[in-house]
């Protein structure tokens, strides 16, 4: 056994479910650890292509991997029997994405419908009280992107390998047939699985990094970085900086045909493409900062603003900018003067060689504004923000970003591995000892350890109630789907070919891949998903468990 070394047989009751929570808790915080370190490094311009794209992606395949691969170790005998659990992770994981926090992420997300059923985010509220269930189901929902639609096609493209797979276990499955000579008969069936696998995996990557690089994904980056800004992960010039002198160097490069200044005809102005990029990032917090709603903030705003979000700027300093960008003398400046003015300090900021600190009657201020600050609600609990990155200048929070980055990365991975295979012994001693079929003990318990942190940023993001956001939300669970139908399953097809094991699992297939396509289905057709529709998505969870036990009932597997 790899990981702690505590005998599941050997526990009692209270025991077995002490070691579940605490081997669970661990993969769960393993999770956190590897989704929060690839995060991080989208703040990093050289590498957010390839960590949008193939970290991200990959890495959070690694838990429902780790508990896959470890169910197919161990004596042959008992490997035929612990794949069960494999099973229910693969079909409990992707299932359970794709219904429960796909329909929260609705829910959460959900905004009124103008008189054409079509979304509107532009009203406030967003989201009104409704009279009646009915209403609440029929005048509300969410947006579905191209992106999405997008998600569902390859989704749905990658399901093909389960096909492949079937012909031989729907062929020489059969009570007359001994496991032996099942698993015979499947080898290089699953030979040729694991390489369909492995290519989809490959073409699914390079689509997805070519998709990063291209910045279609930039939603998601954005996203990100006005979460980690909003927790006080980074200062705004730590988070800024290289993003705006990566896309200055990157006009730069530019033919002269093509070439755009790199400031505007006003001094101290960003080009307009940078501009409309600090505007993404900054204009939904400006306007949290306009106590009287008049489309201007004045200088205590501006100086509590750029305070809250960790930029060390002393009044002195703020005077001087403040009367450079106010440049009718009004005392407030618009949204466009506050872009020039962000500019100049994040620049200013990236050319310092030595950090800079807040006194201690500015440090943390956090006021009631910055609550409101990216969409948040104003009474929401106040975060402790730590000065582990805002303190340093942009160029070392940058540095001080990856390490931190790679230490979780490597934790994370590392406790998944050591933490997966004493899990599945738990789970399959679980199953013993209530006589359940190990199936369904993993398909119910194991996502609740391996998906949580994917299942929490989903509705992170969906609550924010924005069309970018909960299509980031929704083609992240789409994402974690292709993952399953291409990395998960390889390691599945290789257990079966190298150990010459059985694959008898047709009930099991039979519902992921009707999940899958019933998913696919509504976000290929549909534009707009109802709240009603969520609700229905989020039954097919347990009409997935009943659909699996029926078919067994009937003679499959």
């Amino acid at each position: 056994m790899i990981g702690p070394a505590i005998d599941p047989a050997d526990v009692g009751l209270t025991g077995l479910f002490w070691l579940f929570l605490s081997y669970g808790y661990v993969l769960y915080s393993s999770s956190n650890l590897i989704s929060e370190g690839s995060e991080l490094l989208l703040l990093i311009p050289s590498m957010a292509g390839l960590v949008g794209g193939v970290v991200l992606p990959l890495l959070g395949a690694v838990p429902d991997g780790a508990i896959i691969l470890f169910s197919g170790l161990g004596s042959l005998e008992d490997a035929q029997e612990t794949l069960s659990v494999g099973v229910g992770a693969l079909a409990g994981s992707t299932i359970m994405l794709l219904t429960v926090p796909f329909a929260l992420s609705v829910y959460g997300g959900r905004v009124d419908l103008d008189a054409n059923g079509v979304p509107d985010y532009l009203v406030k509220p967003k989201l009104s009280t409704k009279t009646s269930w009915k209403a609440e189901f029929t005048k509300t929902g969410v947006t579905l992107s191209d992106a999405v639609h997008h998600g569902g096609v390859l989704m749905a493209l990658t399901t093909v390998p389960y096909f492949l797979i079937q012909v031989p276990a729907s062929i020489y499955a059969t009570p007359e047939n001994s496991e032996d000579v099942v698993a015979a008969q499947e080898h290089w069936w699953a030979a040729a699985g694991f390489i369909l696998c492995l290519l989809g995996l490959t073409v699914y990557m390079r689509l997805q990094l070519h998709i990063s690089q291209q910045g279609q994904d930039k939603g998601k980056r954005m996203a990100v970085m006005k979460k980690l800004l909003k927790q006080g992960q980074v200062s705004l010039s730590g988070a800024i900086a290289a993003q705006v002198n990566a896309k200055e160097s990157a006009l730069q490069a530019q033919a002269a045909s093509e070439y755009q200044s790199i400031h505007d005809v006003k001094d101290g102005y960003p080009s307009p493409a940078i501009a409309a990029f600090l505007k993404e990032i900054l204009a939904d917090a400006f306007y949290s900062y306009d106590s009287d709603t008049n489309g201007q903030l004045d200088k205590t705003e501006v100086f509590v603003f750029f305070r809250d979000f960790h930029e060390s700027i002393s009044e002195e300093e703020m005077d001087k900018l403040f009367a450079k960008f106010d440049t009718d003398g009004s005392g407030t400046i618009s949204l466009d003067e506050f872009i020039g003015l962000a500019y100049t300090l994040i620049k200013a900021q990236d050319q310092q060689t030595a950090p800079r600190h807040l006194d201690a009657s500015s440090r943390g201020t956090r006021a009631a504004l910055v609550q409101a600050a990216f969409g948040e609600d104003e009474d929401e609990e106040e975060e402790t923000v730590p000065e582990e990155f805002t303190s340093l200048t942009p160029d070392q929070q940058q540095r001080a970003i990856k390490w931190k980055a790679f230490r979780m990365l490597a934790l994370g991975t590392g406790l998944v591995v050591l933490f997966s295979d004493p899990m599945v012994d738990v789970m399959q001693e679980i199953a013993v000892r209530s006589g359940i079929s190990p199936f369904y003990v993993s398909f119910v318990l194991a996502p609740l350890a391996s998906n949580a942190s994917e299942v929490i940023a989903s509705q992170y993001y969906a609550s924010k109630k924005t069309r970018k956001t909960i299509t980031v939300s929704l083609t992240a669970l789409e994402g974690a789907a292709c993952m399953n139908n291409t990395f998960c399953l390889c390691i599945f097809m290789g257990l079966v070919f190298v150990r010459g094991l059985a694959w008898h699992y047709t009930a099991e297939t039979v519902a992921i891949v009707i999940v899958e396509f019933i998913i696919a289905f509504i976000v290929i057709r549909e534009t707009t998903m109802t709240t009603g529709m969520a609700m229905f998505i989020l039954a097919l969870f347990p009409l997935s468990i009943v659909l699996v036990a029926a078919l067994e009932a009937f003679g499959l597997d």
